[in-house]
């Protein structure tokens, strides 16, 4: 952004961003055009001062707004892990949307990151779908899981109860889905199949209450679109083949949610 004034009428799209957007602060808005899928402390002062657009949709529905070219794409910026010793990156934490602009964008430029962490599913893409690169390692952003209240404890509570052994779970970000997965401890053969997840499932694998046993998709396995949490889920999610990144429109589809 620092030559900002170079640019004009730049319109960005993104999801859920960690850290700064230094795009999205006064004064950057004859450069940039920030239209969000989903606001995030970084965008929302933006969004609620006409800075930016934020645009309703299902999540699900975002990769074929690029794959029909209802929103066509010129460039995505991506983040991956380094090539393997065949040519293939990974998408890390960020499948989501991130495949369907890999694969629909006219230039993809990637910063390869040897923190970010190697997933398996449609997170794999080839260097040679990459059209410039800058090799530069920095953490990814993390965010700790705080300690729930005895009121969200108390709501976890009330929703773990109500949780059958054998279920497969559908998660959000925040303090109420860590509680409920803190309030599961006793429970049996649960899944995972969400479009994301944080730290508050690595007890519940560790104990073997998620297990994905009794999953009629994708058994044994925790399927996902996106992670957010701290280093140790990071580093739990890296190179773990029980755990599989997918594309939100498959992770979304509510026919194989129901078949789950």
């Amino acid at each position: 952004t620092a030559r900002h004034y170079e640019l004009s009428g730049v319109k960005i799209y993104q999801l859920h961003t960690e850290g700064i957007a230094p795009y999205a602060e006064p004064g950057m808005e004859k450069s940039f055009e920030v239209n969000a899928f989903f606001i995030g402390a970084s965008t929302r002062n933006a969004i609620q001062n006409g800075r930016g657009t934020y645009i309703p949709v299902f999540l699900s529905e975002v990769p074929s707004l690029f794959r029909k070219n209802i929103i066509p794409l010129d460039v995505a910026l991506i983040n991956v892990s380094p090539p393997d010793q065949h040519g293939y990156c990974s998408l890390g934490t960020s499948v989501d949307i991130s495949l369907s602009a890999v694969q629909n964008a006219k230039i993809v430029i990637a910063q390869i990151n040897k923190q970010m962490p190697r997933t398996h599913g449609d997170s794999i893409i080839h260097k040679n779908r990459i059209h410039y690169s800058v090799y530069h390692d920095e953490e990814i952003p993390a965010i700790e899981d705080c300690t729930p209240s005895p009121e969200e404890l108390l709501i976890g509570q009330h929703i773990a109860n109500i949780v059958d052994d054998g279920a497969t779970l559908q998660m959000g970000i925040g303090s109420i889905p860590n509680a409920v997965l803190s309030c599961l401890n006793t429970h049996k053969n649960l899944g995972i199949h969400t479009e994301m997840f944080s730290d508050g499932i690595i007890p519940l694998v560790e104990q073997g209450v998620i297990n994905g046993s009794k999953k009629a998709i994708h058994p044994h396995t925790i399927v996902s679109s996106f992670v957010v949490g701290s280093k140790k889920l990071y580093d739990f999610i890296d190179d773990n083949p029980s755990v599989k990144m997918l594309d939100f429109s498959y992770v979304n589809n509510t026919d194989v949610i129901r078949r789950n």
